[in-house]
């Protein structure tokens, strides 16, 4: 089993904490776009101010994967991106399966960064018959009773929901019965699944929230936004 698979509530996986698994993605996106400019070596401080991370704590969440650096020359880009891809796994090609194509659906498996990042759309799946048959990119609409059998024949075990919310828990129930053990849930609910299948939510509306929260208190107190 690899060794950042993906655990839910926070525990820590084989002693790298939840918080540093969550940053490993991010200083890879950093790491490739430093390659792409041509940088072959890079400090600590350089690929901290890249992520957006302090650099000691870039040193501490790399320390759980080894030693990659070298003291007065820093990382070898391309060497560590390969490490850190490796260990979360996106050097091999997993098969993701996308329920709910409405906007956002869609949308998501237009999205042509999954493939370069180790991720690759196999099924779309929508629980309207009329979409059935209906084509996006190179892929057709399946209706949700295919999802055992589109499940098994490309050996999916990442699935995307982006249902409403009503219909979230029902479609998390259908693919675990039908064996995936991760999935990435946009719609507005709280899904509960058996231990072993990891979870991980996407709330645009709360990010939106938060990011109000903050512009609130930046204005001076007593001023207000003009409709």
């Amino acid at each position: 089993m690899n060794q950042l698979r993906a655990q839910a509530n926070g525990r820590p996986v084989l002693g790298i904490p939840e918080a540093t698994v969550a940053r490993l993605p991010v200083y890879l996106r950093a790491l490739t776009g430093l390659g792409e400019t041509g940088m072959r070596t890079v400090s600590s401080e350089q690929l901290a101010a890249a992520a957006g991370v302090n650099s000691a704590k870039l040193r501490k969440d790399l320390s759980y994967l080894g030693s990659y650096g070298t003291r007065g020359v820093g990382y070898d880009v391309e060497y560590l991106r390969y490490q850190i891809a490796r260990e979360i796994g996106v050097n091999q090609d997993w098969a993701v399966v996308i329920i709910g194509i409405g906007n956002l659906g869609q949308a998501l498996s237009n999205y042509g960064g999954f493939r370069s990042r180790g991720f690759r759309i196999v099924a779309l799946i929508d629980g309207d018959r009329s979409r059935v048959g209906e084509m996006h990119g190179d892929l057709p609409i399946h209706h949700i009773e295919k999802l055992d059998e589109l499940v098994a024949e490309h050996a999916c075990s990442i699935g995307v929901i982006a249902t409403p919310g009503d219909a979230a828990q029902e479609v998390a129930d259908r693919l675990v019965a039908a064996g995936v053990t991760s999935i990435l849930n946009f719609a507005p609910a709280v899904l509960a699944v058996p231990d072993g299948v990891d979870v991980r939510k996407v709330d645009l509306s709360i990010e939106l929230q938060i990011l109000a929260y903050h512009e609130q208190r930046k204005r001076a107190p007593g001023e207000e936004v003009q409709a």
